[in-house]
């Protein structure tokens, strides 16, 4: 987050440029409802980044939320933290593991209490994988019809009201769904994934926010979103693995071959008279 200064305070004629400086900050955040920044601006896979933040106005038993994002939209990292009775907040984000694997621009996103009182900061990573993952398509899919979203080349179901939905696709690495619409004016997503392409849902995100104004009910999935929303993700505990049916295939012949082995491994072990 850039520097910013308010102008010399009347309380601190006198003090040195450090000092004034500190006391125009400390002014300066009280104004701001949520405020968040990092330790640097550039990592490398690995790191622990530093994170702190500020609130102004501290309401007793709400935590902050920290939301990650990577440079392919995904959530990376959820985490609730407490906040002081100054207002403060700190945690520290490892970047090591697969989660963290793309080289790019993170999103720190922090949310205090409501959505009108967030901030954010962006990192740089290096050190992982440059290039951007493509999903190939099953070689089973299908035409999705009117109603269904065609996600990786599988058909899932869906409803909106107040937008439009624009693209579609499964992140295997989140284990979601991430839907892009054109919201024009509040509205209504419904969503029902079979539970061969999406299981065990528990959560959705709205523009890289944690959602409470969602209907989790089975595998049926409605979400009311604000006008001007642009993605809404729904993770669950499963979501079907890229090559799915290649890879059912490869399993049917490989039992059939076991399958098969044993048979003549059988016979040949029966006495011939």
């Amino acid at each position: 987050m850039s520097s910013a200064f308010a102008e010399l305070p009347p309380a601190c004629v006198g003090c040195s440029n450090s000092e004034a400086r500190a006391t125009s900050n400390e002014m300066l955040l009280k104004e701001i409802p949520v405020s968040v920044w990092t330790d640097k601006k550039d990592y490398k896979q690995g790191d622990m980044i530093m994170v702190n933040g500020q609130v102004a106005n501290v309401a007793s038993g709400f935590p902050v939320t920290i939301t990650v994002v990577s440079p392919l939209n995904s959530v990376v990292a959820i985490d609730q933290i407490n906040v002081a009775n100054d207002g403060s907040f700190e945690t520290t984000l490892n970047t090591a593991g697969a989660m963290w694997k793309y080289d790019g621009t993170y999103t720190v996103k922090a949310n205090y209490g409501s959505a009108d009182k967030k901030s954010s900061v962006k990192v740089k990573l290096t050190g992982g994988i440059s290039h951007t993952p493509t999903y190939e398509t099953p070689t089973t899919s299908k035409q999705c019809g009117a109603n269904e979203l065609t996600a990786n080349g599988y058909c899932v179901p869906f409803s909106i009201t107040g937008g439009a939905v624009t693209s579609a696709t499964l992140n295997t690495d989140d284990n979601s769904i991430v839907i892009n619409i054109n919201a024009k004016k509040d509205g209504t997503l419904t969503v029902t994934p079979s539970k061969t392409v999406q299981d065990g849902i528990f959560m959705v995100l709205v523009d890289g926010q944690e959602w409470d104004d969602v209907e989790i009910v089975a595998n049926k999935v409605t979400v009311m979103f604000p006008a001007g929303t642009e993605q809404i993700e729904i993770i669950g505990t499963f979501v079907i693995p890229e090559f799915g049916t290649i890879a059912a295939m490869i399993l049917a012949v490989a039992i059939i071959s076991i399958i098969a082995v044993s048979a003549r491994s059988r016979l040949s072990i029966i006495p011939r008279y």
